[in-house]
């Protein structure tokens, strides 16, 4: 059987629409400020000898869930969508609503909230914002990035709580953590679970993946809510769950906040992110494993294969030709596509990107100039 994940666009109005969108044929989708120390997680039951077991309680996170939930608010999004033809005929409206809900997290104090771009659907959509006193506030969008699933929000609001930013980066598998948000529209909900994987990475999840895993519950409505640390910091941006059903089997996965901070800054600074393009098209290109090589009988068992280049290539031009296997991309050793993609994406824009190639067994290196990505 195979196995389904989505994006949690929560509880969308339009049927069809409330069930996510699909991505890569499975998965679909789900300013500082002073923290209180969180209360000591461990405590002995009862006297233990030296070399027997010791009994550890259950952390008390409700100071920090508190917390948590005055920095966490709920997302309406509405689109107008057109009709079919079919439907107009049968004396239907030309355009019909398109409604997602979710979550999102304060991130100033001066009314800037970070959420989901699958929850804010699009810079021309209705956007409402209830805070956690359940004012509602109409939001505008400050910028949005498909790649990441970030969107950057901004309510006419003052005096707002926002929760300290974690380092991702230091998490360790079996870390507590909470997810906050509205799923099922039931608001200032939190879970508590552990960190099940610090760097989840894998090609189905997305071109940005190195994601947090966790299994604190998430379900439709959490996307775009924070995933916070025992110390009251956010430490990611809950985004999708892995499911049969669609709705929570204990794997959720969160976009790491070193992450989102830096998507966050370049999109409250520019309305967009700026990515790198070397004229390859993620289309046709081919990871390269021990399997596929000893198939193939391939020259290298790592890197990425380029199975096809457009005539209008900055890489055919370069020099690169179909079958060349990317080893290297700027020193970096390549063992995925998405790796590939995601480097050069991060690539200064007028740079020149250097290529470690093997054609045929004879290595090389071709260089080419990373321009702006277009489309996005």
């Amino acid at each position: 059987m195979s196995v389904r994940s989505i994006f949690l666009v929560s509880m969308g109005v339009v049927a069809g629409f409330a069930g996510g969108l699909v991505v890569t044929g499975r998965l679909a989708a789900t300013e500082p400020s002073a923290a209180q120390p969180a209360p000591a997680h461990r405590a002995a039951a009862g006297a233990a000898s030296p070399a027997g077991p010791q009994t550890v309680a259950m952390p008390d996170l409700s100071d920090v869930a508190e917390r948590a939930i005055r920095a966490s608010v709920n997302i309406s999004s509405t689109q107008y969508v057109q009709t079919n033809n079919w439907f107009r005929a049968m004396g239907g409206d030309a355009v019909l609503p398109q409604t997602s809900l979710g979550s999102g997290v304060i991130v100033s104090s001066d009314g800037y909230v970070l959420t989901n771009t699958h929850v804010a659907q699009n810079a021309n959509a209705e956007i409402e914002v209830t805070l956690p006193d359940n004012k509602k506030l109409p939001a505008k969008v400050i910028g949005i990035d498909v790649p990441s699933d970030l969107a950057l929000l901004k309510v006419a609001a003052t005096g707002l709580t926002p929760l300290p930013w974690g380092d991702s980066s230091k998490l360790r598998v079996a870390e507590w953590v909470l997810a906050v948000g509205n799923p099922f529209q039931f608001s200032q909900t939190v879970t508590q679970g552990i960190v099940s994987n610090v760097n989840r990475h894998d090609p189905q999840l997305a071109v940005y993946n190195d994601f947090i895993q966790t299994d604190a519950a998430i379900n439709p409505g959490n996307s775009g809510g924070p995933l916070v640390d025992s110390r009251g910091e956010v430490v990611g941006i809950n985004t999708m769950i892995y499911s049969q059903t669609g709705e929570y089997s204990g794997i959720g996965f969160a976009i790491p906040s070193n992450l989102a901070q830096q998507i966050m800054k370049e999109l409250k600074a520019n309305g967009s992110i700026r990515r790198g393009s070397i004229g390859l098209d993620s289309n046709y290109l081919i990871t390269v494993d021990k399997a596929l090589a000893q198939s193939y009988n391939l020259p290298v068992d790592h890197g990425v294969a380029v199975r096809n280049l457009a005539r209008n290539s900055a890489a055919l031009a370069a020099g690169v030709q179909p079958g060349d296997i990317i080893t290297a991309f700027n020193g970096t050793p390549i063992d995925a596509a998405d790796q590939l993609q995601r480097l050069v994406a991060d690539a200064q824009i007028g740079t020149e990107a250097t290529l470690d190639i093997n054609r045929r067994g004879r290595t090389m290196t071709v260089k080419i100039p990373v321009t702006l990505m277009r489309g996005r």
